[in-house]
């Protein structure tokens, strides 16, 4: 039993480490630019979930190697773009997880953990510091 938890556990950290810089990548622009249309809710929490589907995606569907990451990378991009959510620092979600899929094993549950909860917890704090501690300022906007 403390074997599947340990492994759980480990692959759990793996996921925070890949996802670590990008979600920094996010909270300096949320932060910076709070009134910007590219860092409102909507575009935060959709542009993250659809660039790591579309990684996760090519990675299952095509297996992984340099076309493939590019590819990944430029599909999430235009599919951001299509549906009008796009978030720059969640254009890294494809290229972080074909280039770490030879260490980690990726299931669609990563969509959940960290993708979808790194964003809430960000989502969260933005919300606290940004409406409560800058004087006049409010987000989201959109």
């Amino acid at each position: 039993m403390w074997e599947e938890l340990s492994k759980y556990t480990d692959l759990a950290i793996k996921y925070v480490y890949i996802l670590q810089i990008e979600l920094f990548f996010s909270s300096v622009i949320l932060f910076t630019f709070s009134k910007s249309p590219l860092t409102q809710l909507r575009i935060l929490f959709f542009g993250q979930l659809i660039s790591a589907f579309i990684g996760i995606a090519f990675l299952k569907l095509f297996g992984n190697s340099i076309l493939v990451t590019v590819l990944a990378t430029e599909c999430a991009v235009v599919m951001m773009q299509f549906l009008r959510c796009i978030h720059p620092p969640a254009s890294a979600n494809p290229l972080a997880i074909l280039l770490t899929s030879n260490h980690v094993h990726y299931n669609f549950s990563f969509l959940l953990f960290p993708v979808l909860s790194g964003s809430i917890v960000l989502v969260i704090v933005a919300y606290v510091v940004i409406n409560n501690s800058l004087r006049g300022t409010k987000w989201s906007v959109y």
